[in-house]
């Protein structure tokens, strides 16, 4: 006797029904093709990975609980894998096994990822990261391109943004000058980053909690509450933070806006408070978030990493590399928020048969043949049926092929959007069509 079991899914996974695939399929080929137009090329790592390199300290960082949610498991070798939790490490992986790889490299990939971490809405246990990143380069420009890509993705989204930018080593200055200790440092920036979620009462009382001296915190409140342009924040801070490595981050700060500006990169906000938690950043950081939408989460972040792929070579060599990640759900879940009309067909028009299927056929292959997705009816179902399949699946025109319209070369093409019919030919529909 068979036994009995409940079909449904893994814990922390789930199914993308047609209605969410296509919307996810058309950021993901928007990413693609403005990756591409800055001349990012196609890269793609295994999703298993062995788990030593998963494991190491500097692929995680030791403050981060990454590496505790690694999915492991055993080949037939008795080997220990694991299933990859960020496509970062891959890509520095594979660097450090390619010394003789041409610089700058510039690459794209688009794939799941996997954490054996607790549920909650908007995490699950796999998901998809889309990451570009440039390896080989010191230079600020570089960081700039990456934010010329992020917002020539959105315009051809149709979402308006804000890009938020800090730079970890004004971050380490400024905690330097605030006389933070240097073992405290990664834990108080974690804790600033958090300041625009729980208010600067907030933020204090954790850098309290975490040990800060109520000096230090005054001085980081002084240099916090800072408010103004861009150029004036920097201007504000530089009469503030006097250390080497303040220094620095001003100055590349101060490069960088000038290689936006003349990328004619708009949006771009200067937020000292910034840290975002991983611990292997080392220079421009940056966060993108959605104006005037009902996701207030980041859509992108990402930043300046020269230390990461040198961990991998024993730190005999440092590789510097810059690149961010967009977030594909939370996008999707903007778009489907502003779409009106649910999607479940990559259709653009449905062919009804009525009693010309032989005839139906010939000419949805000429429509297929000339780049036109077409669907057609295969269950021999009334015209009404048809209709209302064609409505509830939002596929935007339906061609009607009878015994009239087949004599007359002149077919019915429906607008199922404004219900407006017309009859053309059929290189007129193809024209409308394409």
């Amino acid at each position: 006797m068979s036994k009995k079991f409940e079909l449904m899914t893994a814990r922390g996974v789930k199914d993308f029904p047609p209605e969410e695939k296509i919307i996810r399929e058309k950021v993901v080929n928007i990413l693609k093709e403005v990756f591409e137009k800055y001349g990012y090329n196609p890269f793609e790592n295994p999703v298993l990975e062995r788990l030593d390199v998963l494991k190491a300290k500097f692929a995680a960082g030791e403050e981060s609980d990454a590496y505790k949610e690694i999915f492991t498991l055993k080949d037939q070798g008795n080997r220990d894998l694991g299933l990859r939790f960020e496509l970062t490490l891959g890509l520095c992986r594979f660097v450090g096994m390619n010394p003789d790889l041409k610089l700058p490299f510039k690459r794209y990939e688009v794939g799941r990822v996997y954490r054996d971490g607790p549920i909650k809405l908007g995490r699950l246990r796999e998901f998809w990261q889309c990451d570009v990143d440039i390896v080989g380069t010191k230079s600020v420009l570089a960081d700039a391109e990456v934010l010329a890509i992020v917002q020539d993705v959105f315009e051809k989204l149709d979402f308006d943004i804000e890009i938020q930018v800090s730079n970890r080593k004004l971050l380490n200055g400024i905690l330097e000058e605030c006389d933070v200790d240097p073992n405290l440092r990664m834990s108080a920036m974690i804790i600033i980053d958090k300041l625009k979620k729980v208010g600067i009462d907030g933020v204090n009382k954790e850098l309290k909690e975490n040990g800060i001296s109520e000096e230090s915190i005054r001085k980081l409140n002084k240099i916090l509450e800072i408010e103004d342009s861009n150029e004036n924040k920097i201007n504000k801070l530089r009469e503030l933070v006097k250390n080497k490595q303040g220094k620095e981050g001003l100055d590349e700060l101060e490069e960088m806006f000038s290689y936006l500006e003349s990328l004619n990169v708009k949006n771009v906000v200067f937020n000292p408070t910034l840290a975002r938690g991983l611990t292997y950043y080392t220079g421009p950081i940056y966060e993108v978030f959605l104006k005037n939408s009902e996701v207030t989460s980041s859509v992108v972040g990402g930043g300046r990493y020269d230390e990461y792929i040198g961990n991998f070579l024993g730190g005999k060599k440092q590789i510097p590399a810059t690149g961010l990640s967009f977030g594909l759900e939370p996008i999707t879940e903007a778009i489907k928020l502003r779409e009106k009309q649910v999607v479940k067909s990559v259709a653009k028009v449905y062919v009804i048969p009525i009693a010309s299927v032989k005839e139906s056929l010939e000419l949805i292959q000429k429509l297929r043949k000339s780049g036109i997705k077409a669907d057609m009816d295969v269950m021999g179902r009334s015209i009404t049926k048809n209709l209302d399949y064609a409505n509830v699946m939002g596929i935007p025109y339906v061609i009607f092929v009878g015994e009239k319209e087949i004599k007359s070369g002149k077919f019915k093409l429906k607008n199922m959007s404004s219900g407006e019919e017309t009859q053309i030919s059929l290189e007129q529909a193809m024209k409308q069509l394409s």
